[in-house]
């Protein structure tokens, strides 16, 4: 058995002396056979020279250095792709993501399963926060492909057979949660409670989770084209129904002035309306062009095992 952790890393050094104690303690007496792939996106901080560090020091960690911030969708596809691991693993490096869970995960996957899932649950959440994510999550899966489901995230561990599943989808637009769900395969859940970061700060801010939840609902069906659709007839019924509203009542008590009120509310909600079809094609278009133009996911600076030969990958 060959494991293989990948760990995307952005601005990470207060987190990677604590990530690399963590992993030892877990993996050393897991197997004999196993490897740590850092990947830096793009670090401003000292990051990239600690991970230089840990590879001179200790072979099993070897490190991806990236061109510049592609996001850490690249970066786990980068890490996927370099991982050479019957099994491998997924997990942040802010140890939100408890590298003491591989141990029952890798059990599990030796019965059979193809990916074992880290599903956090919602214990010491905000009521608030709780119920927005089930919000969320209700929505989701009224409108994408794919199951998605509430807690579950990028923190797993897949075979490789679903390592290559997911390598073999070309898509620029990646939005992992889904191509997780998509390629399917025996899927086996662990439970864990909500782990707070101790060092460092999060890199996701409510802009980002804002676009990230965007992503999600356009990158796995086209339910808003179609709700498009749904909306232009309706008010295509509704302006009807209004004129002949106002024919009726001008033919039984005469003509009146239109409304001043009236007439500002159905500007303004038709032009918002029309904006907002406008944005959602926007949407799909600005994917279909980021589809055509083929270019690489990411480009490879600098990695441990061949510094000398940046590439890219597609």
């Amino acid at each position: 058995m060959r494991l293989s952790v990948v760990v995307p890393c952005y601005n990470e050094q207060d987190c990677l002396p604590r990530l690399r104690a963590a992993l030892l303690h877990v993996l050393t007496p897991l197997t004999d056979e196993f490897e740590v792939i850092l990947v830096d996106d793009g670090s401003v901080d000292g990051t990239l020279d600690q991970l230089r560090a840990l590879a001179r020091a200790d072979s099993r960690f070897r490190y991806l250095s990236l061109s510049r911030n592609f996001g850490k969708e690249a970066a786990m596809l980068a890490g996927l792709a370099h991982a050479a691991g019957d099994m491998v693993a997924l997990l942040d490096a802010d140890l939100q993501h408890p590298p003491e869970l591989l141990g029952d995960m890798v059990a599990l996957l030796d019965k059979g399963y193809d990916q074992v899932v880290a599903r956090r649950t919602r214990t010491g959440d905000s009521r608030t926060r709780s119920a927005a994510s089930r919000l969320y999550y209700r929505m989701m899966n009224r409108l994408v492909d794919v199951e998605l489901t509430d807690g579950v995230g990028d923190f797993r561990l897949l075979s490789r057979r679903a390592v290559d599943s997911l390598l073999s989808l070309q898509e620029r637009n990646r939005f992992s949660k889904g191509l997780f769900s998509w390629i399917g395969f025996d899927t086996a859940v662990v439970d864990y409670e909500n782990v707070a970061r101790t060092d460092g700060t999060t890199k996701w801010s409510l802009r980002s989770l804002v676009n990230y939840g965007i992503d999600g609902i356009v990158a796995f069906n086209h339910q808003p084209l179609r709700l498009a659709v749904y909306l232009g007839a309706l008010c295509t019924a509704a302006a009807f129904g209004y004129a002949l509203w106002l024919v009726v009542s001008a033919l039984m008590h005469g003509t009146t002035a239109p409304g001043y009120v009236t007439l500002m509310c159905g500007i303004i909600g038709f032009g918002g309306m029309q904006l907002l079809l406008v944005g959602i094609l926007g949407e799909y278009l600005g994917r279909i062009y980021h589809e055509t133009k083929r270019r690489p996911h990411f480009l490879l600076k600098e990695s441990s095992h061949a510094p000398e030969a940046p590439c890219a990958d597609d």
